[in-house]
């Protein structure tokens, strides 16, 4: 634990807040169309659920989950992992929950996208302009604006909660956003590049093969590294790192963690992610 608090994330590109800013400008700007598939069951009589579509920006589609409870008390956007999800979370009674599938996964397949994370990881990597995790962040915007827009209380206490690939996309897209009031990060990936330096099962893993072939592509993965975009995070944000991760390697996790200013951080310390705890 002493050495995984000791990690820094690297230095940034020059442009790497600017860049950020502008992604978060262009999906703002960008009239959200969308429409209600249908009310599907809900296991509580007292939360409605919504099955949405969207069109992003640059003219692909989403779909999301959106659970309306009877008397919210704020709202929470979730952010998935690398697991194609295809059914909705749990209701809560308290909290308006957005569960938007990013493209290319889950209900939000399509035929431009690969749905296996080794191949969707690294789609679009030649460039910071087409590499997927810029589409990916613009989506999860786009969830909150959409739910914003059907259920307009849920800006007043909106909040964003993501494990794994989910920790990794909040430590991204909530630093530009000024309408999330905290933020939760579990085992979050996508964190510096030291990550590359350890064998893992997840999705970094393709990165990691990736770049021994291709190593330029070390300066696009530079744009979308969370620990240098959690140093930007102002929020109350609860990240928890793990000691022993066999899928998104420990060292990652903590880059991202670290990185968070101490004046909104709150770390739980897990023992370990993606992988059972010892008795």
């Amino acid at each position: 634990l002493e050495q995984f608090l000791k990690i820094a994330s690297p230095e940034a590109p020059a442009d790497f807040e600017a860049f950020w800013k502008n992604n978060y400008a262009l999906a703002m700007e960008h009239k959200p169309y969308y429409f209600i598939e249908r009310e599907i069951w809900s296991p509580d009589e007292k939360v409605r659920i919504y099955t949405v579509r969207a069109k992003t920006w640059d003219n692909l589609e989403i779909s999301m989950w959106i659970l309306r409870p009877e008397n919210p008390k704020g709202a929470i956007l979730i952010g998935h992992g690398y697991g194609n999800p295809s059914q909705p979370p749990e209701p809560d009674r308290d909290f308006t929950i957005c569960f938007p599938c990013v493209r290319g996964l889950g209900r939000s397949q399509c035929k431009e996208i690969s749905w296996l994370p080794p191949r969707h990881v690294i789609h679009g990597i030649a460039s910071r302009e087409t590499y997927i995790l810029r589409g990916v962040i613009s989506d999860l915007w786009l969830a909150a604006t959409v739910m914003i827009d059907m259920f307009p209380d849920a800006a007043n206490n909106l909040n964003y909660m993501g494990g794994s690939m989910g920790g990794g996309m909040g430590a991204l897209m909530v630093p530009w956003d000024s309408r999330f009031k905290a933020a939760y990060l579990d085992v979050p990936t996508f964190g510096a590049k030291i990550r590359f330096d350890y064998p893992s099962t997840g999705s970094g893993d393709a990165c990691r093969l990736y770049i021994q072939e291709h190593p330029e592509a070390l300066d696009v993965l530079a744009y979308f590294d969370a620990s240098a975009s959690a140093k930007y995070l102002k929020v109350p944000t609860i990240v928890t790192p793990a000691l022993f991760d066999p899928c998104v390697a420990p060292v990652g996790q903590f880059s991202v963690a670290n990185s968070i200013p101490e004046s909104c951080r709150t770390m739980f310390v897990r023992e370990t992610g993606h992988f059972p705890p010892t008795e």
